[in-house]
């Protein structure tokens, strides 16, 4: 332990001494500059619908200890449909966000996450803990991502990625009445290795980010108490060292075939028995913590994180992971929690009452690279249509210009900032080869394509 504060207080000196420069808490959220809009499915449409309601982050703006986040709430990527009967649609939250630009550990007794926002994505999205606001007593009077109803006991709570999995669009998100949000890792569905919702057969494959096994995963978000989050992978050792690793959760699911008890033995309320309706997993009281030791530095605490260097925090800082499975199929406690680590200090705010500095982004260039991000083109020969996927964060507007054998522009199409994906119609199209060139302000990268039918 007296090693692991000494980290965390160097970690914490550096931020302190760089706030002439902003630091991560600052840069790292998506400004929308060029007038992204929201857009949604409803059931039985591929056709997204056009909402007049500005995407992404509006504006980020700091002083000498926090940062204010503007945003509607409202992705890039194409919301719905909720298939379970949610009768909401991702709507504007019109929030200002306060974040402390210097987080510090909480050193008394652990606070729990709770229903509603408990952090925020760098597209200005929600994010949710593991919860639906359902427990065992009240679980067939409340609806999916609805207020509580009925007598709950708050003893066995329903975990939303099981239970409500049917309701999740495409990227694995859902509205609480009109406040969308993720409860996990916030990628397509159909990009998992094993896929356990068909929703993307039917509408794009899109989300916040893909997974890459061979690269750290990009700050996809920050915690209530300022701590950033990351998907889930990272170094393998927290010095930046050993390679690239799947972060794991330290959580596993208890042996249990009733549920009379918890893990530390606390007689409870019983719930139901475990059986194909209630499977494990279905309660968050179905899991356990088992602790890690120093051979296993890619597993997380009790808070789903960890002290580490990541690309950003080259000194070190504590980190949340979005955890997956083997299969990259979302694993408890899936972002944040059940307590946060850290002083929980962040809130929705109705005005800003300290001077700050408007942050204007010096590029707006991706991470890196055009040429080293992981771009997948599927199918490849193509028919009717042919995806675009971007495998990583993209941090503006992706230009793709699509050019025949002769040179002659023949399609164009756009990969909007905060999105990975868009589709090339190839049905006018003479069969044959094609060139796609993918522009950005850090380089154009050239994929053939072919068209067969």
């Amino acid at each position: 332990m007296k090693k692991t504060r000494a980290f965390f207080t160097l970690a914490t000196i550096s931020t302190v001494s760089c706030l002439a420069q902003p630091g991560p808490a600052v840069t790292s959220w998506m400004i929308n500059n060029s007038s992204i809009m929201g857009r949604h499915y409803v059931n039985g449409n591929s056709t997204p619908i056009n909402d007049n309601v500005l995407a992404n982050v509006q504006s980020v703006q700091y002083s000498s200890s926090s940062v204010y986040i503007t945003t509607n709430g409202i992705p890039a990527y194409v919301t719905g449909p909720f298939l379970d009967g949610n009768p909401s649609l991702a709507t504007s939250q019109n929030g200002i966000f306060k974040f402390p630009l210097v987080p510090v550990q909480n050193t008394n007794t652990p606070v729990s996450t709770s229903g509603g926002n408990i952090g925020l994505f760098i597209n200005g999205v929600a994010l949710f803990d593991y919860r639906d606001g359902v427990s065992w007593k009240n679980s067939t009077n409340a609806l999916a991502g609805g207020p509580i109803g009925g007598m709950g006991d708050n003893v066995w709570n329903r975990d939303a990625v099981v239970a409500e999995r049917v309701g999740f669009d495409c990227s694995k998100g859902h509205p609480a009445m009109g406040n969308y949000h993720h409860h996990q890792n916030p990628s397509a569905f159909k990009l998992d290795l094993t896929v356990i919702s068909t929703i993307c057969n039917l509408y794009n494959a899109d989300g916040l980010y893909g997974l890459d096994s061979t690269a750290h995963s990009p700050l996809i978000g920050f915690a209530y108490d300022g701590f950033p989050i990351y998907g889930g992978y990272g170094y393998k050792n927290t010095n930046g060292t050993g390679g690239i690793a799947r972060i794991k959760s330290g959580y596993q699911l208890r042996s249990i075939n009733v549920r009379s008890v918890y893990a530390d033995g606390s007689d409870v309320l019983d719930g139901p028995p475990v059986n194909a309706t209630y499977p494990l997993g279905y309660f968050r009281e179905d899991y356990e913590y088992v602790p890690t030791t120093t051979l296993t530095p890619e597993i997380l605490d009790e808070h789903n994180g960890r002290f580490c260097v990541t690309p950003e925090y080259p000194n070190g800082t504590y980190a949340y992971f979005c955890t997956v499975d083997k299969n990259w199929n979302s694993a408890y406690p899936y972002a944040v929690g059940p307590t946060f680590y850290g002083v929980k200090n962040a809130a929705k705010v109705t005005s800003i009452n300290e001077s700050v500095t408007n942050y204007t982004a010096t590029t707006t260039g991706i991470t890196k690279n055009t040429g080293e991000l992981p771009v997948g083109i599927f199918p490849n020969p193509g028919t009717d249509f042919i995806a675009v996927q971007l495998g990583q964060i993209n941090n503006q507007d992706i230009l793709l210009s699509l050019y025949d054998v002769k040179g002659a522009l023949v399609q164009t199409a756009i990969i909007y900032q905060g999105s990975t994906i868009t589709y090339l119609d190839t049905r006018t199209l003479y069969n044959g080869i094609y060139f796609l060139q993918i522009h950005s302000l850090t380089g154009d990268i050239t994929k053939k394509i072919v068209v067969a039918r």
